[in-house]
């Protein structure tokens, strides 16, 4: 059985061409991407450990290792930190561990007057799930009628991956999803997000599961959304992590005038008010 690191280091090294490394491609290969050999040379372990690291049977490189390997696949600094990150949970999966909690869906009060004094503006407060736990009426004002916030509990996660208006929402949506899923990855532990993902991929699909398997390191860009009143709409990300609480503070600006004309003219049409689930 793999491991998300190992996982991780295979799709890095089949995405590699050894020509962007200064190596000749002396011939065709079945298979894509870099070898195995290849890899191990540059970064200085044997091929037999590199094998036993991407099949899980090592599930404990040193920080070390860690680093030759991130220089051997001219890994940029996020996908560097999300190594680091699949090396520290995947040593981790060796030793028993109780039944993980689940996140805290209560947003502090201190974070609630934050998030108020951002009114009318467009912000909530989300977990590495996609929970949204708290929004302002800006932020309603702008999801309202994409379907988002049609459930109870509003998670964007399986908001994309399950509800057909996302691909309509989301002009970038194949983007978006990779970042939903990546995300998943990034909380404090990898048994953290167990019963999250059991629970949503045999109604999310193949394109949930190979995404989360795939580990593509997103880009981040601005959200970019075919709103269902008719405008385009393109909005800004700033994000405030909440270590404390494993949650973060995520503000949606304008990114160009027509999008701040469509904006104001949405929340002009809502009563705009603080709501936390």
């Amino acid at each position: 059985m793999g491991t998300p690191l190992g996982d991780f280091i295979r799709a890095r090294r089949d995405s590699v061409q050894p020509q962007s490394l200064g190596l000749p491609d002396r011939e065709r290969r079945r298979a894509p991407g870099l070898r195995r050999s290849d890899l191990a040379a540059r970064a200085g372990v044997s091929v037999e450990y590199l094998t036993r690291l991407e099949q899980g049977r090592d599930r404990n490189p040193s920080v070390a290792v860690v680093n030759a390997l991130a220089d051997a696949l001219a890994l940029d600094p996020p996908e560097r930190d999300h190594l680091r990150h699949l090396s520290k949970i995947t040593g981790g999966e060796c030793v028993a561990q109780t039944e993980p909690a689940p996140p805290r869906r209560d947003v502090r009060p201190a974070v609630l007057r934050t998030l108020a004094l951002l009114e009318p503006g467009i912000a909530m407060v989300t977990n590495r799930l996609g929970d949204v736990l708290a929004r302002t009426g800006g932020f309603e004002a702008v999801a309202r009628g994409t379907g988002l916030l049609d459930a109870p509990s509003p998670n964007l996660t399986r908001y994309v991956f399950t509800d057909p208006r996302a691909r309509t929402s989301f002009t970038d949506w194949d983007e978006v999803a990779d970042e939903r899923a990546f995300e998943l990855w990034c909380g404090p532990s990898a048994a953290g997000f167990a019963s999250f993902t059991a629970e949503l991929a045999p109604a999310a699909g193949s394109e949930f599961t190979r995404r989360l398997n795939g580990h593509v390191v997103p880009r981040r860009g601005p959200w970019r959304l075919h709103h269902p009143s008719g405008c385009e709409l393109e909005l800004i990300r700033e994000t405030l992590e909440l270590p404390d609480d494993a949650q973060q503070l995520v503000v949606l600006l304008p990114a160009d005038e027509a999008t701040a004309r469509a904006v104001d003219g949405l929340i002009g049409r809502s009563s705009g008010r603080l709501r936390a689930v």
